[in-house]
């Protein structure tokens, strides 16, 4: 009788390992842009929260994003590109929407899209 080996051949194996070592890499690629946009995200909400109960000065709100922008240095875009809106309701809306990348072989790069919107109420 003949015997079936079961399993993985070794080329199969390195096919695998080459393909997760990919995934991986790109992932520690991406690692920073994605702290990056969670410190955008946190400065937007911070700053809605010091002017949630006031009187809803676009300026005041300016100025607490570029406080908080300093402190946090935040890279990849600027509190300047933050869109400050005046809603229905009377409150604010702070928007931002850009575009990063990160180098990842060579000429290649990993490019991603990010988009926040906060209220202020």
């Amino acid at each position: 009788m003949r015997q079936h080996q079961q399993g993985m051949t070794f080329i199969g194996l390195i096919c695998v390992l080459v393909l997760v070592g990919v995934v991986v890499y790109a992932g520690i690629r991406l690692a920073p842009l994605y702290l990056n946009y969670m410190k955008v995200a946190k400065t937007m909400e911070a700053a809605a929260q010091e002017y949630k109960s006031g009187s809803g000065d676009i300026q005041g709100v300016k100025t607490s994003l570029d406080r908080h922008w300093n402190v946090e240095d935040i890279t990849g875009v600027d509190y300047k590109e933050i869109e400050i809106t005046k809603d229905e309701n009377g409150g604010l809306q702070l928007h931002v929407a850009y575009d990063d990348s990160a180098p990842y072989v060579a000429n290649v790069s990993l490019a991603v899209h990010f988009e926040k919107t906060v209220k202020v109420q």
